[in-house]
C-alpha cells in the first residue's frame, strides 16, 4: 500500500498559492470554554486544550474531512508494501516561532523521547514502533515491529504534537519554563494569556505555506456562563461558538439569526458516539434478550429529533459513519415496543427496576434520560433515574456500579484506536470509565479485534470489521444512541474555518473574513 502519487497531488494543492484573491487581515474571536488548564499540547490534551494549541503545534499529517491524509510538516510520505516503514519528508525552510529551524531530529525526539513519556493514547501506537530514524535533515522514518493499520492516523496535531527539541531537550518536561509561552511551528504564535478573559494568538510571519494565515491574529475568549456565551454571539462580541459551547436549545434560535451560518463538520476525526453502557455482568441487563428489548424499545429518531434538534445520526453500532471501516451491514433497531414486549416475555422479565445514570453535562442529557425512561416504561421496564454530578459518575461507572449510564467517547478515525478499546476483554478494568465498563466478555471477537489491527490491506480489514460489526450489535454490548453532532456557529463572513476533520482544532490556519 502506497500513498506517494496521491501525496505528490495533495502537495501542490495543499502548498501552491490560492487561486483567487482573498481578504487576509483581520481579527477572529472565538468561544473557549472551559478555559484550557494549560496551552503545551505535549502535556496537556483536553480539548480546549486542543482547540487553542492546534493553531500553535502542528504534526506532520492533518486530515481531511474523509479522514485522508493531507500534508502539514511532512510535504509526502511513503508506507512499504509489507506496511512496516513509514517514511516522511519533511518540508523545508520550517521554523520555530523563536526562530530556531525546525529539522527531523525534532520529530525524533517528540516521538521518542518527549510523547512516549507524557501521551498515553499516542504510547499505545508507539508500542507498535521499533525505531525512529533521520537519516537527514528533512527525512523521518519510522520502523514498525509489526503492521498496525492505523498508523498512518496517528499524525494529528492532538496525537503526536511535534515540540522543539532545542528547548525540551534534557529538561523536567513537566516543569519547563516554556510551558508558559508554548512555541510552535504553527500559523499563529502565542501572544498572552489573561486568565479567566482571553488567549491572544498573533500571524506568524515566517509560516512555511504561502499566503497562510489570512488573519493577523485570534482571541478566545473565557466566558463561564452559557447564556452570557449566547449574548456574546448575539451581540457581535465573539463571531465564532465551536460545538457544544451554548445549551442545545439555544441553537436554532442563534443559528436563525441574520449573516449566521452553522456547520455540523469538523468532528470527523473524533467522530463523538454516544451511547448507554448495559451492565452485562449482573441484574436484567446481563440477559442478551433484555438489551435487545432496550433497542428495540427506544424511538431513537425521536430522541434525535426532538432531545438534540435533529442534529446527529441515529448510531448503527460501535463504529461511526464517519470512521473508517464503518459497516451498516447489521440488523437495524427500529422502534417497535411489541419486538421489545416480546422479548421481555420470552426472557421472563419480572419488572425488577433498572437504574439509568444519566452523563451530568447539562440538561439536555438529562432530557434524553427521561425519554429513554419514557419509552422503557411503555414496553414495561420500570426506570429509575440515578442522577449525580461529574464525580460520582465518575465514581459510580469505574465501580461498576449502575444498570444502564449515558457515556460519548472519541473514536480517532480508525477502529484500532478508538473503538476496540471499549469492548474486549483486557480493557475490562474497574476503577476507570474509560474502557470497558459494561463488561461484555467475547473471546472469539477479541481475537478478530486484534487481528484486523495488524492488517496491511485495507480490504482485508474491512471485512473482518464488517463480522465484528454484525456480530456484537447482535449481541447488544451496549445500547448505541447516536453519532453526536456539535454544531459550530459562526458569523457568514468568516470562510474556510472548518477545512478538516478536526474542524476549529486547526481551522483559524486557512480561514479569512470576507469584508
Amino acid at each position: 500500500m502506497r500513498y506517494l502519487k496521491a501525496t505528490t497531488i495533495l502537495v501542490a494543492a495543499a502548498l501552491a498559492a490560492p487561486a483567487f484573491a482573498q481578504d487576509s487581515g483581520g481579527r477572529l474571536d472565538i468561544v473557549v470554554q472551559p478555559e484550557p488548564p494549560g496551552l503545551m499540547l505535549g502535556l496537556v490534551q483536553n480539548g480546549p486544550t486542543q482547540m487553542v494549541a492546534g493553531d500553535i503545534y502542528e504534526s506532520l499529517l492533518r486530515y481531511n474531512t474523509d479522514l485522508e491524509p493531507q500534508p502539514s510538516l511532512a510535504k509526502s510520505w511513503e508506507i512499504s508494501d509489507d506496511g512496516l516503514v513509514y517514511t516522511f519528508h519533511l518540508n523545508e525552510g520550517v521554523k520555530w516561532h523563536d526562530g530556531a529551524p525546525f529539522t527531523a531530529a525534532d520529530v525524533v525526539f517528540s516521538a521518542d523521547v518527549f510523547l512516549r513519556e507524557t501521551h498515553a493514547r499516542l504510547r499505545a501506537s508507539l508500542a507498535y514502533v521499533d525505531t525512529i530514524e533521520a537519516p537527514d535533515a528533512n527525512t523521518v522514518v519510522f520502523t514498525l515491529k509489526e503492521p498496525f493499520g492505523p498508523f498512518i492516523n496517528a499524525f494529528e496535531t492532538g496525537t503526536m504534537p511535534i515540540v522543539p527539541k532545542h528547548i525540551y531537550e534534557g529538561t523536567d518536561f513537566a516543569n519547563n519554563p516554556a510551558n508558559a509561552t508554548p512555541i510552535g511551528t504553527g500559523p499563529f504564535k502565542f501572544d498572552k494569556w489573561e486568565k479567566g478573559s482571553y488567549i491572544h494568538l498573533v500571524k506568524n510571519e515566517d509560516y512555511y505555506v504561502d499566503g497562510l494565515p489570512h488573519l493577523d491574529e485570534v482571541f478566545y475568549r473565557v466566558i463561564p456562563d452559557a447564556a452570557a456565551r449566547a449574548v456574546a454571539f448575539e451581540t457581535g462580541e465573539v463571531d465564532v461558538l465551536p460545538g457544544g459551547s451554548v445549551e442545545n436549545w439555544d441553537i436554532p434560535r442563534l443559528a436563525g439569526m441574520d449573516n449566521v451560518c452553522t456547520t455540523g463538520k469538523g468532528w470527523e476525526f473524533f467522530a463523538p458516539h454516544a451511547w448507554m453502557w448495559l451492565n452485562n455482568r449482573e441484574g436484567p441487563t446481563a440477559d442478551k434478550r433484555f438489551r435487545q428489548a432496550v433497542m428495540y424499545a427506544m424511538n431513537r429518531e425521536f430522541m434525535k429529533d426532538v432531545v438534540w434538534n435533529g442534529y446527529g445520526k441515529v448510531a448503527t453500532g460501535p463504529v461511526s459513519s464517519r470512521t473508517n471501516f464503518y459497516s451498516d451491514d447489521v440488523t437495524i433497531y427500529n422502534h417497535d415496543p411489541a419486538k421489545a414486549k416480546a422479548l421481555l416475555a420470552e426472557m421472563g422479565y419480572d419488572g425488577t427496576p433498572v437504574r439509568l445514570l444519566p452523563l451530568p453535562y447539562g440538561e439536555t442529557w438529562q432530557r434524553w434520560a427521561e425519554a429513554v425512561r419514557q419509552n422503557l416504561t411503555e414496553v414495561g421496564i420500570k426506570v429509575d433515574i440515578d442522577s449525580t454530578d461529574v464525580a460520582g459518575w465518575n465514581e459510580k461507572t469505574a465501580n461498576w456500579d449502575y444498570d444502564m449510564a449515558f457515556t460519548y467517547l472519541y473514536q480517532y478515525g480508525d477502529p484500532a484506536l478508538g473503538v476496540s478499546r471499549n469492548y474486549t476483554a483486557d480493557r475490562i478494568k474497574k476503577g476507570s470509565p474509560w474502557n470497558n465498563v459494561e463488561g461484555y466478555n467475547n473471546p472469539e471477537l477479541d481475537a478478530k479485534w486484534a487481528n484486523a489491527a495488524t492488517l496491511v490491506k485495507p480490504e482485508d480489514r474491512m471485512a473482518l470489521y464488517t463480522e465484528i460489526q454484525k456480530e456484537i450489535v447482535d449481541d447488544v454490548a451496549v445500547a448505541w444512541m447516536q453519532e453526536l453532532e456539535f454544531p459550530t456557529i459562526y458569523r457568514c463572513n468568516v470562510q474556510d474555518l472548518v477545512t478538516t476533520g478536526i474542524g476549529i482544532n486547526d481551522g483559524p490556519r486557512n480561514a479569512w473574513i470576507k469584508k
